[in-house]
């Protein structure tokens, strides 16, 4: 699989209608995930795409006690209140992973990380295919008419 993408799929290349998509396709799109990360720095709302990649990482941690390490560290990071990239989830969530963040499982963020996606679906994505930065990525995958 080529790593740049093809001119005709221009209108697929940042998983327009799919935040999820575009996530997953990261690796093999060439400036449309940076393009939206770099928009929601801008928006103070990076911490959500952050954590949402930290927990498809986490996912796929094997050993037992790798999982609880990186788990307290999310966390730290994420979930404790005024931690410094706190996200905004439910206080019900929140309490869920203190329960279980002794013995967590490949799991425990699983609700957390379905928030922080629907906030960017409901929220923050939207901006971003309106906003300038999403214009001038466009702008530059479209063919040139010129040839």
């Amino acid at each position: 699989m080529s790593l740049q993408p093809r001119k005709n799929e221009q209108a697929d290349l940042l998983g327009v209608d799919d935040v999820q998509r575009c996530i997953e396709e990261a690796p093999f799109k060439v400036n449309g995930p940076v393009v939206y990360a770099a928009y929601l720095k801008l928006e103070h709302s990076d911490e959500n795409i952050q954590f949402w990649m930290a927990c498809e990482t986490y996912k796929k941690i094997a050993f037992r006690w790798s999982r609880i390490f990186r788990a307290k560290k999310l966390y730290k990071i994420y979930i404790q209140p005024q931690s410094p990239r706190e996200i905004n989830i439910d206080s019900s969530t929140r309490e869920t992973i203190i329960r279980n963040i002794q013995e967590p499982t490949r799991t425990c963020f699983e609700e957390a990380q379905k928030i922080v996606y629907m906030h960017m679906e409901r929220d923050s994505y939207p901006r971003f295919l309106k906003s300038e930065m999403y214009q001038k990525l466009l702008k530059n995958i479209q063919p040139n008419d010129n040839s």
